[in-house]
């Protein structure tokens, strides 16, 4: 594996969320105010220390400018890249770029979404024909094309409902740990297959919620990261990519570009899958789950069905992933990225109460945009891995 001078040259020093499940009657551009206000505490910041600021809102297209406009800061770099609910992972490789070239020093990135309050309503800036391709076959964007995916994997590999049903008891077996979290209510393998279709072969426990929810993290030069509050969590490799928009113009249904992003952030990591100890990841279903396993290489193509079913990725099994329900359980306001990292930073500095994971050195986060449109993975260590 190759070396990188990115590695380990920046830290994420500040970590926080507001309004998970409800927002209280904030709408998204307060409820990201709260979030990026109690990060920059968490860090011990001042707001007019920010030179760097990230982030994507369905709700506002020119969000940088309208949230620098709003919190009162005049960023030296600035970006506002969309690629979906990965934006924020990649977000993090933009700032660690930008960190090295001298371009800005200490990077907020934020996102914040109030869909649940709005009774429901998709926020999303695609349109309502995602493509021509597959509009006239009536898909519901964008669990039919997640569905597709679902299908061809029982086809081509076994794999059944009732694994999928074991992600999302996995899941909620996590939120029942966790306060923060929006479903905590016991959940087992007959009630995700009873609940009613949505789109087979998802039924309504198999897709992520909808929920309000905002999230902010601050992202610094290592040196300034270990003078602040909080014991620094250092970015150890990242890595972003893409092959398509639109489910009907990937190559395959069962492999996706995670594994490139996954690769290029293990190189500049310079670790394997096995050295990493807990993931989390974008589950706005339960496949992505069973496919990014596979795709992040912890288990070989077609083996993840049964590596969840086996227990592995709930509460006391060997490999942890969504410590704080993710999206199934804790919280899905829209686009659910942010929170892989948020939590992945929380369990490594030793925040996460009855489910914090003991021992913790190395965590894997992963984003996903789109209908694995994007993918985009950050490894995160601490000290140790240094």
């Amino acid at each position: 594996m190759s070396g990188d001078p990115l590695r380990g040259a920046t830290a994420i020093c500040g970590a926080a969320t507001f309004g998970l499940g409800d927002a209280g009657g904030f709408d998204a551009m307060e409820a990201q105010t709260i979030a990026a206000l109690r990060a920059l505490d968490d860090a011990g910041l001042d707001k007019s220390q920010i030179d760097g600021l990230f982030g994507c809102m369905q709700s506002e297209f020119l969000n940088t400018l309208a949230f620098s406009e709003y919190l009162g800061i005049a960023p030296r770099f600035s970006s506002n890249n969309r690629i979906g609910g990965s934006s924020f992972l990649a977000h993090v490789q933009e700032a660690m770029a930008a960190i090295h070239a001298g371009l800005c020093s200490v990077a907020l990135i934020t996102y914040g979404s109030v869909q649940r309050s709005l009774m429901g309503k998709l926020q999303t800036a695609v349109t309502a024909a995602w493509t021509p391709h597959e509009t006239d076959y009536g898909p519901r964007f964008p669990v039919s094309s997640y569905a597709l995916m679902a299908s061809r994997h029982m086809h081509d590999y076994g794999t059944t409902r009732e694994d999928m049903a074991h992600v999302a008891v996995a899941a909620r077996q996590w939120a029942a740990k966790n306060p923060e979290a929006f479903a905590r209510d016991p959940l087992s393998v007959d009630d995700v297959l009873a609940a009613r279709m949505v789109s087979s072969p998802f039924g309504k426990l198999d897709c992520c919620l909808v929920t309000d929810g905002a999230g902010a993290i601050i992202i610094a030069r290592a040196d300034i990261a270990r003078t602040l509050r909080r014991p620094p969590v250092y970015v150890l490799g990242s890595g972003v990519a893409h092959h398509a928009k639109h489910v009907s113009g990937m190559q395959s249904l069962t492999k996706t570009s995670a594994v490139e992003s996954a690769g290029r952030a293990y190189d500049m990591a310079r670790v394997t899958p096995a050295d990493v100890q807990m993931i989390q990841l974008y589950d706005a279903f339960t496949i992505n789950t069973i496919l990014l396993l596979e795709d992040l290489g912890f288990v070989p193509k077609g083996e993840g069905g049964r590596f969840v079913s086996d227990g592995h990725i709930a509460p006391g099994g060997s490999l942890p992933v969504n410590t704080n329900g993710g999206g199934l359980s804790c919280c899905h306001p829209g686009m659910y990225g942010l929170f892989t990292l948020i939590e992945g930073v929380r369990q490594l500095r030793g925040d996460c109460g009855d489910r914090q994971v003991e021992g913790l050195d190395t965590v894997l986060c992963h984003g996903v945009g789109g209908v694995f449109s994007s993918n985009a993975t950050c490894i995160l260590g601490t000290e140790n891995t240094l």
